[in-house]
């Protein structure tokens, strides 16, 4: 799917703006500030029915605005006949609304995976240097994309890993421990800790060649990278961990156990990677994190997402760019936007690849 025209209502720094896309790859342009980033938090946030970048609404507001309002048009190709709409509406003292082709979402979970999307913006250097949730959250919202259930059985895992820790929390206070009811949560943690852990190590197993690839199509060498999904349930039940952890729980009044503990483990020359990495090998491994994301995507839904590309060209030489783009420009025929501070620089390393390309200056 392409987008073809987005508007933007009282979002972010964004008071009243409509733009029309004409071209497969789209630059987007200005100083810092201009909103390059939220244009593209914007399409994004219609992908997803929330913001890549701010978890709360009310933050997604223009300063002074009571809500926003967003609204994209997509068609299958630039120039087809036939387009959907998707429209968002958020106001700070109602519900929030979602619209696909004038109908209302009752759960907003039905959306997502319909127009897929990946994101690679420089916060997301996190995921290589930073702790687990960011590299749990990566194969969560790659999944939720190509998988439905997936989605609605991380909802449910989260909601009940909530209650069972305000339990654990609220008991220690209490001189008697209701072992019952926590046998409870435990009979409903199980079900969907067991199906998210089968899922995502199926999806590692796919991710992590392509992981590979991608490093080495990138860096321009040979060096070692390997992963790892860590988990205690590759090699244990996952009722016998929550039993066994249970005397451990009370004393922490948390679940220690369980697939909000999983982890991806990146190694280069069999040590950690984050430890020896140079900022362009972690800038590299993130992409080749994110473009084997949207090659299981492609693959799956028989068509490439939409790819989102915030700042790219920061901390990274010439040669990694060239081989970034080489890919992104000419290998790939989904739709593409990139942001950068300089219009020059980014429409001469756009160009290069062919296709014509869409220059948008934010003044």
């Amino acid at each position: 799917m392409f987008f073809t025209k987005i508007s933007l209502t009282g979002y972010k720094n964004y008071r009243s703006r409509e733009f029309d896309f004409t071209e497969r790859i789209i630059g987007v342009c200005g100083l810092n500030g201009k909103g390059k980033t939220n244009l593209l938090d914007a399409i994004n946030y219609l992908c997803f029915t929330k913001s890549y970048f701010t978890k709360s609404d009310a933050l997604n507001t223009h300063f002074g605005d009571e809500g926003f309002r967003l609204e994209g048009e997509l068609q299958k190709e630039i120039e087809a006949a036939e387009s959907q709409k998707i429209v968002c509406i958020y106001r700070a003292t109602q519900k929030k609304e979602f619209y696909l082709d004038d109908v209302a979402y009752e759960k907003f979970s039905h959306h997502i995976g319909k127009f897929p999307c990946v994101v690679i913006a420089p916060d997301d250097i996190g995921m290589i240097t930073g702790g687990s949730e960011e590299r749990r959250k990566f194969l969560d919202t790659l999944i939720s994309q190509v998988d439905a259930e997936y989605l609605q059985q991380l909802i449910t895992y989260s909601k009940v890993l909530a209650q069972r820790n305000s339990f654990l929390k609220n008991e220690a206070a209490k001189s008697r421990f209701d072992f019952a009811l926590l046998e409870t949560f435990d009979q409903q943690l199980i079900p969907p800790g067991n199906y998210i852990h089968k899922v995502r190590k199926q999806f590692s197993e796919k991710l992590f060649p392509l992981v590979q690839q991608f490093y080495k199509n990138i860096s321009g060498n040979n060096e070692k990278v390997d992963l790892e999904y860590n988990s205690l349930q590759n090699e244990n039940n996952f009722e016998e961990l929550l039993i066994a952890s249970r005397q451990k729980d009370r004393l922490t009044q948390r679940t220690n156990v369980g697939i909000h503990k999983e982890d991806l483990i990146f190694l280069l020359h069999e040590n950690i990677f984050k430890t020896i990495a140079s900022q362009g090998q972690r800038k590299s491994l993130l992409f080749a994190c994110k473009l084997a994301e949207f090659e299981i995507l492609k693959s799956v839904k028989h068509a490439a997402p939409v790819l989102l590309l915030d700042d790219v060209f920061e901390k990274l030489d010439e040669s990694r760019i060239k081989n970034l783009l080489e890919y992104v420009c000419k290998e790939n025929n989904g739709q593409v936007f990139i942001t950068d501070t300089h219009a020059d620089r980014l429409l001469d390393a756009l160009s290069q690849f062919g296709d014509t390309v869409q220059i948008i200056e934010l003044i």
